[in-house]
């Protein structure tokens, strides 16, 4: 049996936490990757790609990508042009520098701050120690670390913060960044009179759906949809629509909706989450589609009902 091969990823910044006058080397490595279908740009009715250029609007002549500058509008149609490299040399430390300003508790920052996760790694096996005391201690004070660097000609403000063995760095929004909800939402709620019954069954809802985290649980399935219209289309088969979506919910009916809610709530949790109690012929095609990709059949898109039917009970068997 051959060893399997680990793909390690490239770091996208190396430099030094900096706190007092301890300085940790460390490696950032993005922690999420998006999955997405590419596509790409065609005119309508022709296989003729489209292409964006980089184009002088004076000459209409493409300009190479080395030639390109910043240009910062000053006002009156008038710019003053930065190269790269002078951004570069006004960046603190050289970009180099991860400068820890205080610690806060971890639970006090709000969620809305961050930004993008990035996993810290240390920069070499001579510092292994320095960045695990570093962590132990954050973990032990549940303390989140808050520190600025500068990375790809833009500085960040972060948290850094402990995730089991490793250190994981937030970044984050500043705070002139950050909306007043009350000046992008025209109709703000405000404290509204509920009855005690609306409340109680509003909790009853809310707790015959509380159920224990799991990442795993949860996946992209418009993705899958779309990879699917695209086998379908492929293969010329039917393209199977999703349900529109509800209606609002009239304040009339906000108790009958609520209590219904409930008792269908409670019906799934007590029932058993097997596939197989629910007959095939019971299901929706779309039903049946989502589990013949959770079962990853091929071809799937372009089977009709009786077909994902039999394909589904031929795989459930060999399982």
């Amino acid at each position: 049996m051959g060893l399997g091969v680990i793909d390690v990823a490239r770091a996208i910044w190396t430099g030094v936490i900096s706190f007092g006058l301890v300085s940790v080397p460390v490696e950032l490595f993005s922690a999420t990757k998006e999955h997405e279908v590419s596509f790409h740009q065609f005119q309508r009715g022709t296989n003729d790609r489209i292409r964006y250029l980089r184009v002088n609007e004076r000459t209409g002549e493409e300009v190479p990508y080395g030639d390109i500058v910043k240009g910062a509008d000053v006002g009156e149609g008038e710019h003053v042009l930065i190269e790269k490299k002078e951004l570069d040399e006004i960046a603190p430390g050289r970009s180099k520098i991860l400068d820890i300003h205080q610690f806060v508790d971890l639970d006090e920052i709000d969620p809305i701050f961050f930004q993008k996760t990035y996993y810290l790694g240390p920069g070499s096996d001579e510092t292994v120690k320095t960045y695990a005391l570093l962590r132990d201690a954050m973990a032990e004070t549940n303390r989140a670390a808050i520190a600025t660097l500068v990375m790809r000609s833009k500085e960040y403000l972060a948290a850094i913060r402990v995730d089991k063995d490793l250190l994981v760095l937030e970044t984050m929004y500043f705070a002139d960044e950050v909306r007043d909800p009350a000046e992008v939402i025209e109709r703000m709620p405000g404290k509204v009179r509920s009855t005690s019954q609306e409340l109680r069954m509003a909790g009853q809802l809310i707790d015959s759906m509380t159920d224990e985290w799991r990442a795993s649980d949860f996946r992209d399935t418009y993705t899958d949809r779309v990879k699917d219209l695209v086998e379908a289309k492929r293969a010329g088969a039917e393209v199977v629509t999703e349900a529109k979506a509800p209606e609002a919910t009239n304040v009339i009916d906000l108790m009958d909706a609520l209590r219904r809610s409930v008792e269908k709530a409670r019906k799934e949790r007590s029932a058993t989450t097997e596939d197989e109690e629910v007959p095939l012929g019971d299901m929706s095609k779309a039903e049946l589609l989502e589990i013949a990709r959770e079962l990853d059949i091929s071809g799937r898109s372009s089977m009709n009902r009786a077909e994902l039917e039999k394909a589904i009970g031929k795989s459930r068997k060999a399982a």
